[in-house]
């Protein structure tokens, strides 16, 4: 039976195309190591049709399918489990740019297209796509659409849901679903595009997708501004949008630890600002000149001075520095691996509710685990927290990790219910935190996905044990 169905994918796809041997780490290990899974194959189909051929294959030999992106995510939902029995289902190869269609502000790529690709393809065509996450240099359009992922300028733009006009989807049947429009309006029924999106690979496989572009900004400004409390950074960002409005594309904050683990493990990065409790990052894309947004720019930092709201500023000279500023606030998760495994948090609360949720988890962990260190980092601009907890010194950090965890979300967890919040914001729900979200999901809702789930995939064959 396994060399027959063997046989049959290597007659759909060429030999060359279905992996049973050697090292297939790079697919079957996730992107944090923390899971490792066998495969019964690697299959890399090179269009749409393939994918859909092996779909109906698995489905003639009762073999599920786990599809797989970049091998980015952080939830263990893109490798598959450990009995060998299982299809990975990798999409690099669909990585084409179909369409531009620049009056109509929209590009039509492939699953397989690398994130960072549809970033320069767009702008060579003087156009913006705004999606920017810190692993875009490997990430794919499917898996962002998968996770509906987030990044730094959903202030803006909105996550990748909002980024898209239409898709295209094998389903678990093996058929396939053309709905590449890139209309803005269309009420003909069910929106069977936000069903998939967000779904993790469990309902049908996105092969394509119609995505928003923008005109690119006449003019960028990066600064780095101190403040002494999340309170102070949160009225920043007030004030912010009521000086930039839409303008206001990057709003990132940092708690002190988190920079000192990136001076301690990265020296060589420029330090703009002095130490300080929490460190904004706030960038505005403008329109007009130049001139005109830093002028609009240092105007809000100065009024955010003479007001005490923040102790510091710095406002980048060049592009040059731009990036440099970026890039330590990217640095952060680098910085985390390198100082050993952590328990970690993508979390949203009200924007309101940051500074207190954060000291009353904060106390709460504290209490649990004294010493207990605290990378505390994220999208302030949308309520999205990497919440991450680090051993105290001295602690092995594996160690660490296999004691604490279970104790450490439920008080993270329960801080951000009782806060209103979601215990996933832009990182999905994979095999990480199906079972939390038994606990924590609304009853109905629950019911609801279920049902859902039933419909569209009723033999349980697409990324099974996954989100539900």
């Amino acid at each position: 039976m396994t060399t027959a169905f063997l046989d049959t994918l290597r007659t759909l796809l060429g030999p060359a195309q279905v992996l049973t041997d050697g090292d297939l780490s790079a697919y079957l290990n996730d992107w944090r190591k923390r899971w490792r899974g066998r495969a019964l194959a690697v299959v890399r189909p090179g269009s749409t049709a393939e994918v859909a051929a092996v779909v109906r294959a698995c489905a003639a030999a009762g073999v599920s399918i786990v599809p797989q992106g970049g091998n980015t995510g952080l939830v263990g939902g893109g490798v598959p489990d450990e009995t060998g029995t299982q299809v990975l289902l990798s999409l690099q190869r669909l990585n084409k740019v179909r369409e531009i269609d620049a009056a109509n502000l929209t590009i039509t790529v492939e699953a397989g297209c690398v994130l960072q690709a549809v970033q320069t393809t767009a702008e060579a065509q003087g156009l913006l796509f705004p999606l920017s996450l810190a692993a875009e240099g490997s990430c794919t359009i499917g898996g962002n659409l998968a996770t509906n992922a987030g990044g730094t300028q959903v202030l803006r733009f909105g996550n990748t849901r909002e980024l898209c006009l239409g898709l295209e989807v094998v389903t678990a049947e093996g058929d396939v679903w053309e709905g590449l429009s890139g209309l803005r309006k269309d009420n003909t029924g069910y929106d069977l595009r936000d069903l998939f999106i967000g779904s993790e690979g469990t309902l049908g496989i996105i092969t394509a997708a119609t995505l928003k572009l923008y005109p690119l900004p006449a003019a960028t400004t990066t600064a780095m501004a101190a403040c002494a409390s999340l309170a102070d950074c949160v009225a920043l960002l007030n004030l912010a949008r009521a000086r930039l409005g839409a303008g206001l594309t990057g709003f990132e904050v940092m708690g002190r630890f988190a920079l000192d683990l990136v001076a301690k493990h990265f020296p060589t990065l420029p330090r703009p600002l002095p130490t300080a409790p929490w460190t904004v990052l706030l960038e505005q894309s403008d329109t007009e000149g130049e001139a005109q947004a830093r002028q609009r720019f240092e105007a809000l930092l100065g009024d955010a001075l003479e007001a005490g709201t923040i102790a510091d500023a710095a406002v980048a000279e060049s592009l040059a520095q731009s990036h440099a500023m970026w890039h330590v606030r990217e640095s952060i998760p680098l910085a985390q691996a390198e100082e050993g495994l952590n328990i970690k948090h993508d979390i949203s609360v009200p924007v309101s509710a940051i500074p207190r949720f954060v000291a009353a988890t904060d106390a709460a962990l504290q209490a649990l685990v004294p010493g207990v260190r605290l990378v505390n980092f994220g999208h302030l601009g949308d309520g999205n927290l990497h919440y991450n907890v680090q051993a105290p010194v001295g602690i092995d950090a594996k160690q660490f990790l296999a004691d604490m965890e279970d104790a450490v979300n439920h008080v993270v967890y329960d801080a951000v219910m009782a806060h209103r919040g979601s215990i996933s914001a832009e990182h999905g729900v994979g095999q990480l935190k199906r079972e939390e979200l038994v606990q924590r999901k609304s009853p109905v809702a629950l019911a609801l996905m279920k049902r859902i789930k039933r419909a569209l995939d009723p033999d349980n064959r697409m990324n099974p044990g996954r989100v539900v």
